[in-house]
């Protein structure tokens, strides 16, 4: 009798047991319930509540207030919330604005525009000065404004001569601007920042100067650094008096262009190259001295040049014994160092078409005819001893660019 009890309050115990357990398991699931309900309770006040607004902070009053340059509008007088720390508000900097009563609830972080965030930024380009051919007086013109300044400064203080704050690179295109931009900057161990001007022009008013400013602002945050400015005459036309709200847009963004290229020491670690196809077409005001007071002309390459420019893009091909550059290059006259390099790659194609790992003499020519077709001419007679028409058709041989 006394052990059927004892098995009997055994089982009680451990139902007891199983109980509480059972109960811990349901608490801690309904912990998990509640925090689910919280978590969807405040999704759907996000979805319901109304949207804030963007502001930037201009000025704080003394009477708790501030004025705001809102996204949405005109400036505006409003309120400051109790919880926002006074010392973090300073000119500049950008605040959350309630919708309805367009006080300031919150302090955005440090940001900088998504365009100035997509521009193409390297930290240490690869690109040397052996990459460009043809162009040695302008790579020596560039390194004495741009590489020396940036690596030995002391040698200009020391001689009492500041540096041109800002070069200016123009002529044809396919010439060799951006790579010569590259280049010094890889020789330069510097940051290159490279941008087209027509990203600076935006469309609602202040836009495109604050993006001018969060540019250099950039740029010094990265310095040494370099910044490439690219078709610079999208924004930096000569000015005129009568002209669009578009075009009066554009006049501010390059005002505040001038303004910061007046505003940085020309021995700091920041230096600015623009490149043009249109110098005709610039303002005065971006060409006085003070600005881009070095101006260098990227011309297209002569005879030295090209061949210069064939043995850069040639010395990773596998050529045969019959190719003669020089010659090569007396035939593209005119031709730009882009138009070398499509005839390069143009020969290589040439090449896999004939199922073959090496290039000839046949392949350039044929890609000189197709890259340069617009400028071929009647082949006058030559004393060249080499026959480049040897493996041509008939009515292929009669057209050799010259």
């Amino acid at each position: 009798m006394s052990e059927s009890k004892e098995r009997r309050f055994q089982e009680v115990l451990d139902y007891v047991k199983y109980l509480e357990q059972r109960i811990q398991e349901m608490e801690a699931e309904i912990s998990l319930l509640r925090r689910e309900i919280k978590y969807y309770k405040q999704e759907i006040d996000k979805l319901l509540a109304p949207p804030l607004i963007e502001g930037i902070l201009l000025e704080v009053l003394d009477d708790d207030r501030a004025v705001v340059k809102s996204t949405t509008g005109p400036n505006l007088i409003v309120g400051i919330s109790g919880n926002i720390d006074r010392s973090k508000l300073l000119p500049g900097t950008y605040v959350v604005l309630n919708q309805r009563g367009s006080a300031i609830v919150d302090i955005l972080p440090k940001r900088e525009d998504p365009v100035v965030r997509a521009m193409e930024v390297i930290e240490r380009p690869n690109t040397r000065y052996s990459d460009i051919g043809g162009l040695n007086e302008q790579i020596r013109e560039l390194r004495e404004v741009i590489e020396l300044p940036l690596k030995y400064p002391h040698l200009f203080r020391e001689l009492g001569v500041e540096p041109p704050k800002g070069v200016l690179l123009y002529g044809p295109p396919g010439c060799g601007k951006t790579l010569l931009a590259k280049a010094v900057a890889g020789e330069s161990e510097a940051t290159f920042i490279r941008l087209v001007a027509s990203e600076l022009a935006q469309k609602f008013v202040g836009e495109g100067a604050r993006m001018v400013r969060e540019l250099f602002a950039l740029a010094r945050r990265k310095a040494p650094s370099i910044v490439l400015i690219d078709e610079i005459d999208a924004i930096a036309a000569k000015r005129l008096d009568i002209g669009t709200s578009g075009e009066r847009e554009i006049h501010r963004t390059l005002t505040q262009l001038l303004a910061e290229l007046d505003g940085f020491d020309p021995l700091d670690n920041v230096k600015v190259i623009a490149a043009t196809n249109r110098i005709d077409v610039l303002d005065p005001a971006i060409l006085r001295p003070g600005r881009f007071d070095r101006i260098i002309k990227i011309s297209l390459p002569d005879a030295g040049g090209r061949f210069e420019i064939f043995k850069i893009h040639t010395r990773k091909m596998k050529l045969s014994e019959d190719v003669d550059l020089k010659f090569l290059a007396m035939m593209t006259e005119g031709a730009s160092g882009a138009d070398i390099k499509a005839i390069c790659t143009e020969a290589g194609f040439s090449a896999i078409r004939s199922n073959r790992t090496y290039v000839t003499q046949e392949d350039f020519i044929k890609a000189i005819n197709k890259v340069l077709k617009s400028r071929v001419k009647q082949h006058p007679n030559t004393s060249n001893t080499y026959d480049y028409t040897v493996g041509l058709k008939d009515d292929e041989h009669k057209y050799l660019v010259i």
